[in-house]
């Protein structure tokens, strides 16, 4: 049994990292970072991963789309993790992809053709109050929505919201009765927003709660593969960083303590790859198993990159600190990947509860 990615993927992988190579090197990252006021994301970058074909992943193919799988759409956000690429391709991603599983065939045809040629940008809205990210919390009506979302991916430029409401899932287009306030937070290669929603005028989805339980697990899985690659990114930063700088007329890495150091932060992520990927290949082939093995992944991997990326600052020294070195922007998209989407505790109650525990 074959369980390496297949050629295809090597080279989605390699045209995106490619790509990523050519148009988001550091620099870039932190200028758009640094800008000031509202942060919203690369468009160069955005428009050249749509044009790649990102957006279209996992679209069915009778709508302009790739059909392929949420592993596919898994090592593309692994990538784009390795490069803390700053582009709306989370909340675009989800909800292109809750239209595509519970959309009616008007809502499909309408949308996704759109959204996969990156015609039109979209987002989801999951979480209300401080932690209320599961479906059991969400308590906007389903038709005219009233109420607040928080932490919403780039609901200011989205053209479309898709909503976790009570009843399950609507569209809400742009121009509708919501306003958006940016928040402050640490990661700003991924804007987030809160939305509140003044009798906005909704078109409900027909998918079911297997849909909506669905697309939580998709989140996770993507969560997970974005933790990863910045993870490894942080590794490999790390060990390359100790093998040039030089203490005491030799290279830091001939100390035994940094190496202990580096070798435990390797130890920590590299095994953590086959976690996402599992996750990924249970949501598209084993469903039984996939809310479960979602979970664990996402709970184990924000909890493994935000450790690494304090390692990865410890083992820079002094430049580690400074905002002009690229560990900070890593650190800062680890801790909103570990609350987006709900705490690994709270994820990790959820796997236990799925295990019968």
């Amino acid at each position: 049994m074959n369980f390496l990615l297949t050629e295809d993927q090597l080279a989605l992988v390699d045209s995106v990292t490619n790509l990523l190579r050519d148009k988001c090197d550091p620099l870039r990252v932190h200028k758009i970072f640094d800008t000031p006021g509202d942060a919203q994301f690369d468009a160069e970058l955005w428009n050249a991963l749509c044009a790649m074909g990102v957006p279209a992943i996992m679209v069915p193919e009778e709508h302009d789309g790739l059909g392929l799988e949420l592993v596919d759409l898994a090592i593309v956000a692994e990538a784009l993790g390795k490069a803390v690429a700053p582009v709306p391709f989370l909340g675009h991603a989800l909800a292109t992809l809750a239209i595509a599983l519970g959309g009616s065939e008007a809502q499909k045809g309408k949308w996704l053709p759109r959204l996969a040629s990156g015609e039109a940008l979209a987002t989801i809205a999951f979480c209300e109050g401080k932690s209320g990210w599961m479906p059991d919390a969400w308590t906007l009506p389903g038709t005219s929505l009233s109420g607040v979302k928080t932490l919403v991916p780039n609901a200011a430029e989205a053209d479309l919201i898709v909503v976790g409401t009570a009843d399950g899932l609507a569209l809400v287009e742009k121009g509708a009765a919501y306003s958006c306030v940016r928040i402050d937070s640490a990661d700003r290669t991924r804007p987030v927003d809160t939305v509140t929603f003044d009798g906005a005028a909704a078109d409900p989805m027909p998918g079911d709660a297997q849909v909506v339980t669905r697309l939580m697990d998709a989140a996770a899985v993507l969560l997970a593969a974005d933790s990863f690659g910045g993870a490894h990114h942080c590794v490999t930063m790390s060990v390359e960083y100790a093998k040039i700088r030089e203490q005491y007329g030799q290279p830091i890495a001939g100390f035994q303590g940094l190496r202990y150091q580096l070798v435990a932060m390797a130890l920590a992520t590299e095994p953590s790859r086959g976690l996402y990927w599992y996750a990924a290949h249970a949501w598209d082939a084993i469903p039984d198993k996939a809310s479960h093995a979602a979970s664990q992944a996402k709970a184990h991997l924000a909890d493994t990159y935000l450790q690494v990326t304090r390692d990865t600052v410890e083992a820079h020294g002094g430049i580690g600190f400074t905002w002009e070195h690229d560990t900070h922007l890593y650190m800062k998209r680890a801790m909103l990947n570990w609350a987006w989407l709900g705490s690994p505790s709270r994820h990790r109650l959820r796997a236990a509860d799925l295990a019968g525990w």
